[in-house]
């Protein structure tokens, strides 16, 4: 019964993956355009944006070299998503919108693929949840630092970013311990995490802060 389970994590994994590439290789090439980059600094932010959060992981997890690095399609993917931006993006007054839109979907997918794959490679839930999110944050971490902006996750008017991931991560971790992680948990969780963030969005929700 487990063996039979592997190939269907395994190849859910890779498509929640590389699904999240192209989000995040779309969200920063967008803000790439909406920052007037050139056609290199699109490319670039396109790129670090799609792999930085799955480098973190997969060096985390002793997977070196990392998959970006001995997947072509690591590179293809957001390549292609890059060449689409450039050549077919929207009005620039709309590119903001699409910007987040795109992130909030790579935030779900990599907080989903990143905690399934830290927990399979023997990690307990704890921390396969805590790289979970730092898979789900670190590229749009990346994104915003070379586009010289301050990171989402970071700026205290930002509306909830990391605990969509964290709430995901978690739905993974538990179906894992539970055993019955598979395409319609993952679902569930990307749903989750995605349309939380999206909510956030849309109506100004904020993680509490300190009273001073």
């Amino acid at each position: 019964m487990l063996v039979a389970q592997i190939p269907l994590n395994h190849t859910l994994e890779s498509t929640l993956d590389l699904t999240a590439v192209f989000a995040f290789a779309t969200s920063g090439a967008l803000l790439a355009v909406h920052k007037r980059f050139d056609v290199v600094g699109l490319v670039v932010l396109a790129e670090a944006t799609a792999i930085g959060g799955g480098v973190i992981r997969d060096l985390v997890i002793g997977a070196a070299p990392p998959a970006a690095f001995t997947h072509p399609e690591y590179v293809l993917v957001p390549l292609g998503a890059a060449g689409a931006v450039f050549f077919a993006h929207a009005r620039v007054e709309r590119l903001l919108a699409l910007v987040l839109l795109f992130d909030a979907a790579g935030l779900a997918l990599y907080a989903v693929s990143g905690t399934a794959k830290a927990s399979a490679s023997g990690l307990g839930p704890v921390p396969a949840v805590a790289l979970g999110v730092v898979t789900a944050v670190g590229g749009g971490v990346l994104r915003d630092v070379l586009a010289q902006e301050t990171p989402v996750v970071l700026r205290s008017d930002s509306v909830l970013y990391a605990i969509p991931a964290f709430l995901a991560a978690v739905l993974v971790a538990s179906a894992r311990e539970a055993g019955v992680y598979g395409t319609a948990a993952a679902t569930a969780a990307v749903a989750l995490a995605f349309v939380l963030r999206v909510l956030a969005l849309l109506r100004g929700w904020r993680a509490p802060r300190p009273r001073v």
